[in-house]
């Protein structure tokens, strides 16, 4: 029998305690509010897995609250926005509502469109598997970060604020949310649905290129499973809502505008998501652009010239 090296018997001894401790203390969750105001987080668990308490609360900018889960737990996480209660005390909300009319969503799922923070633990090889999905569309930015496991433990999410850069056939209101194309247009081929319900049928569209573009550790689409599914073995979990974002990871990008009749998308035309929709590259289109503004240079310098 081949020795175990230290390095090996290292990581194995490592799991073997991240194990034992999950066994013990379960997972916790620590939900932080970055956002300029409050939130009311929603908690739904998958059917088979026990409701996680509260299932609803508020949490004022600027602060965190932390809860744990059992081994085995799945479900997800959700921020809802500008809430308030009518005169006989119904909490309503602008965006993640779960219609309950209460704090506690109480095993109600969010309202689309919504960015959704989602974990099983102790899955597959005990590993604990989470993501970040635009799936539903998207309302907040919100990024999920780990600490105390092993294994991948990457950082994941949708940091960008895409809401200011939603196309006018996908915003909510005054532009408080995004809503995904499924949500949009209800076409099997942005729902993964009917004919298109396998991974072989189910392209990435436009949109949700798009919206994989701004966030490309999020889930866009039914099946973007490969670049946006993570693993964790043994770790606890935090979920910021609004983390803070350097500039350079801001995206300006200007998102493409209503849908024609012959395509259902129009974009326009000098957009990196028309270069995107017509196989063109953003280098490319630059390149083009400032072969145009240097001939206009040449061609005034010489007519200078010619009138001197």
């Amino acid at each position: 029998m081949t020795p175990l090296t230290p390095s090996f018997a290292l990581t194995l001894l490592l799991t073997l305690i991240s194990f034992s401790d999950r066994g013990v203390k379960s997972a916790t969750f620590t939900l932080v509010n970055n956002c300029g105001d409050t939130i009311w987080p929603g908690i739904l668990s998958n059917s088979g897995s026990p409701l996680l308490e509260p299932t609803g609360f508020a949490l004022p900018s600027g602060t965190s609250s932390s809860l744990s889960a059992p081994t085995g737990w799945s479900g997800r996480f959700w921020a809802r926005t500008a809430c308030s209660s009518d005169a006989s005390g119904r909490l309503t909300c602008a965006t993640g509502d779960c219609g309950s009319g209460s704090v506690e969503c109480g095993g109600a799922a969010a309202s689309p469109p919504t960015t959704l923070a989602e974990f099983t633990l102790s899955s597959a090889g005990g590993n604990d598997f989470y993501d970040v999905s635009l799936v539903d569309g998207y309302n907040l930015p919100v990024v999920v970060t780990s600490s105390g496991g092993v294994g991948g433990c990457e950082m994941t999410g949708c940091a960008v604020d895409l809401n200011p850069m939603c196309p006018m056939e996908l915003r909510v209101g005054e532009g408080e949310a995004c809503r995904s194309a499924c949500e949009a247009f209800g076409q099997p081929e942005y729902c993964c649905s009917g004919e298109y319900g396998s991974p072989a049928a189910c392209r990435p569209t436009m949109y949700s290129e798009m919206f994989k573009s701004a966030c490309p550790r999020a889930y866009s689409y039914a099946y973007d499973d490969a670049s946006s599914t993570f693993t964790c073995a043994g770790g606890d979990y935090s979920i910021t809502f609004c983390p803070e974002t350097p500039q350079s990871q801001k995206s300006t990008t200007a998102f493409p505008s209503p849908p024609n009749e012959a395509t259902g998308v129009v974009v326009e035309e000098d957009s990196w998501f028309a270069s995107l929709a017509m196989g063109d590259s953003v280098a490319t289109s630059a390149r083009r652009k400032a072969s145009i503004v240097a001939v206009t240079i040449t061609f005034s310098a010489l007519l200078c010239v010619l009138l001197l």
